[in-house]
């Protein structure tokens, strides 16, 4: 003797394990959300004051007072955002990208 179980309950049992399935895939596949931060992504020293309070260098808008610039997270390396600020804003004494300081090997490259 066999059972089975009615046709309807087959076809709903398939259904509600496709979309699980789908729901699943979708989760892991989904992009991650940015991280949100209190502070700037980059941080820039220059070795002058500013010469104006905004620009937009490496795709970013950054924001200066004095010596300091900051903005949030771009697309490059660094070490490129770093070289397009020092061709917007002159000589870069410092710079820092998500917590990490650009060493002074790469710093000289920055400014270079």
């Amino acid at each position: 003797m066999t059972l089975s179980l009615p046709r309807l309950s087959s076809l709903s049992a398939i259904a509600l394990g496709l979309g699980y399935t789908a729901l699943t895939f979708g989760t892991a596949l989904a992009p991650a959300p940015a991280t949100s931060s209190n502070g700037p992504f980059y941080t820039a020293e220059l070795a002058a004051p500013a010469s104006s309070n905004r620009t937009v260098a490496g795709g970013v808008a950054w924001s200066c007072q004095g010596t300091t610039c900051v903005a949030g997270k771009g697309t490059s390396r660094p070490l490129r955002m770093c070289r397009e600020l020092q061709r917007s804003m002159g000589d870069i004494t410092a710079f820092t990208a998500n917590g990490e300081t650009l060493d002074a090997e790469k710093l000289a490259r920055c400014n270079g």
